[in-house]
């Protein structure tokens, strides 16, 4: 019983700046979910995941992206951090503490269902290897660099040269992305897969 207690006792999260100001990334010393799960509405959440449900319940958050050993809270506009980011601290530490379910079982079959349902013409089937050799560049070598900054990039389609692609978490929404988006992703697409004329964003 003591090593139980000492270990709900032993939760540390410290905060991280993101590109987003409105977006504040709360890193934690264990592992919360392996994978990427983005609440992007209190109705996801509800049905996905009791963590961010809870977190909803706050009148100042907007949306909740969690991946791996963080949470990103994208707070409305209205709120301050001075006066939200302890108490959301607080409030994301108990609730891992007490072994709230971060996201339920199912999650990424229902995204994998998600993702067949809306991949039906993304790309033509003579760009099959080209297609993936631009999944390929973006898991590589801007997925990582995203994900520092609490976010998350996914392709979402190719067509006559244009990338079209979707941010989450703290990219969603974030005044820096579109200059990340032209300057960094695209460049470094163009550069290595020249098919490549451009990279737009869609919200997802």
């Amino acid at each position: 019983m003591a090593t139980e207690n000492l270990t709900k006792t032993n939760i540390l999260l410290y905060t991280e700046q993101t590109p987003n100001p409105e977006s504040l990334k709360f890193v934690c010393n264990q592992m919360l979910f392996t994978g990427i799960a983005d609440f992007k509405d209190r109705e996801l959440a509800e049905k996905w995941s009791p963590l961010a449900a809870k977190l909803y319940e706050q009148d100042y958050v907007q949306s909740v992206y969690i991946s791996n050993n963080f949470v990103t809270i994208t707070k409305k506009a209205d709120r301050e951090w001075q006066d939200i980011m302890i108490p959301a601290k607080d409030l994301l530490k108990s609730l891992i503490e007490n072994e709230t379910v971060i996201v339920n079982d199912g999650f990424e079959s229902f995204l994998f269902d998600q993702e067949v349902a809306s991949a039906d013409g993304n790309f033509d089937e003579k760009d099959v290897e080209l297609v993936k050799r631009i999944k390929d560049m973006i898991n590589m070598y801007v997925k990582p660099a995203v994900e520092m900054d609490g976010g998350n990039i996914e392709f979402k389609s190719f067509r006559e040269g244009i990338v079209t692609v979707t941010m989450h978490g703290s990219c969603s929404g974030c005044p820096s992305s579109t200059v990340t988006l032209k300057a960094g992703i695209e460049g470094l697409l163009k550069r290595m897969v020249p098919e490549v004329t451009e990279v737009v964003a869609e919200a997802d």
